[in-house]
């Protein structure tokens, strides 16, 4: 399979760092919070995560795609377009606005 870069699709990661968990090199890094969200009157209230920060190490990632397979709501897939070469290390960390379907 010919493949390109991994993209996250932002509105259907709950955070549950699961392709973290998994990723065999540990090239995943994300952070969230918790809210709290207050359902119909006589409900009692439920918290979800909410994600702040997910970022993909390219320089360590091995495109084998277990973070994509594990994820249980698809919120990973691979991408068309390869990742770019760069001068640094440090350039070759995406961040979330990097890793979106139309970037």
């Amino acid at each position: 399979m010919i493949h390109g870069s991994i993209r996250l699709i932002e509105d259907r990661c709950t955070s549950c760092m699961i392709c973290a968990r998994e990723c065999p090199t540990w090239c995943i890094r994300l952070t969230s919070h918790q809210e709290q969200t207050v359902p119909a009157p006589g409900a009692r209230p439920r918290t979800h995560n909410v994600l702040d920060t997910f970022t993909i190490d390219w320089s360590l990632c091995m495109y084998c795609g277990v973070c994509i397979e594990q994820c249980p709501t698809d919120a990973l897939e691979w991408g068309d377009s390869h990742v770019p070469s760069a001068d640094s290390l440090v350039d070759l960390v995406h961040q979330r606005e990097q890793l979106a379907p139309d970037a």
